[in-house]
C-alpha cells in the first residue's frame, strides 16, 4: 500500500524516532509498503518518520539504473557497495565510525524539488537490525553511504536543509512558504527537460 510522504514544515518530521522493539508482521507490512512508496516516487531512500511513523526504520535503493530505466548498472557501484544487497532495509541503525569527507549535492522527498551540496562522511562503518531483529555489520562508502547518513538524519528530526547555511536554508522556506511545492506533472516536465538538455550536450 502507497503511504503519504509528509513534507516541510510538517511537524512530525521534526521529532525524534524511538528505536524498533517489536519484530512482528506490522513491522514487515510497514517496510513492504515504504519500500512500494519509495519506488512510486522514484526515491533511493525513505526513513519511517516521512510516512508518519516514529520508529528507527529505513529503506534505501541506490542502485543506478541505465538511460532508459530499464535494467541495474550495476558497474557503476563501488566494490563496497556491491556487497550489500538491495533493497536495504535498516533497523535502529547505528554509524560506528565514519571516515573521511565527501560532499553531494542531495534532494528529498519529504522537501521535493530542491537541491543544496551537503558534506557527509565519505565512508562508515555500520551497524542495524533486519527486519527479522538479526543484527549485522558493513562498511560502505559511495552514494549508499551518503543515502544512509540522509536517511538517518531523519531519525533525529534533521532534515538535509538543516547542513546548510543559514541564508540557503532561508531562501528555501520562504520559497515553500510562499509558493509551495510544485506539482508531480510540474517535477516530471523539468525532470524531462534536464534529459533533453543532457542529451543535446551529449550529441555535440
Amino acid at each position: 500500500m502507497k503511504l503519504e510522504i509528509l513534507t516541510y514544515p510538517n511537524p512530525v518530521l521534526r521529532e525524534v524516532s524511538v528505536s524498533v522493539t517489536k519484530f512482528n508482521a506490522q513491522l514487515k507490512k510497514l517496510v513492504e509498503d515504504m519500500l512500494e512508496t519509495m519506488y512510486d516516487a522514484k526515491g533511493i531512500g525513505l526513513a519511517a518518520p516521512q510516512v508518519g511513523e516514529l520508529i528507527q526504520l529505513l529503506v534505501i535503493d541506490t542502485r543506478p539504473r541505465d538511460e532508459e530505466e530499464r535494467r541495474y548498472a550495476y558497474d557503476e557501484l563501488t566494490d563496497l557497495e556491491k556487497k550489500l544487497p538491495q533493497p536495504l532495509v535498516l533497523i535502529n541503525p547505528v554509524i560506528v565510525k565514519g571516515y573521511g569527507s565527501t560532499t553531494f549535492d542531495e534532494g528529498c522527498l519529504s522537501v521535493p524539488s530542491f537541491f543544496e551540496t551537503v558534506k557527509r562522511f565519505e565512508k562508515i562503518d555500520m551497524k542495524a537490525f533486519d527486519v527479522t531483529g538479526k543484527e549485522f555489520t558493513f562498511t560502505v562508502d559511495g552514494l549508499l553511504a551518503i543515502c544512509i547518513q540522509h536517511e538517518m538524519d531523519h531519525l533525529s528530526g534533521t532534515l538535509f536543509i538543516d547542513h546548510i547555511s543559514f541564508m540557503k536554508a532561508s531562501k528555501i522556506k520562504n520559497q515553500i512558504k510562499k509558493s509551495g511545492y510544485p506539482t508531480a506533472e510540474e517535477l516530471e516536465d523539468a525532470k524531462k527537460k534536464k534529459r533533453a538538455e543532457k542529451l543535446k550536450l551529449e550529441s555535440k
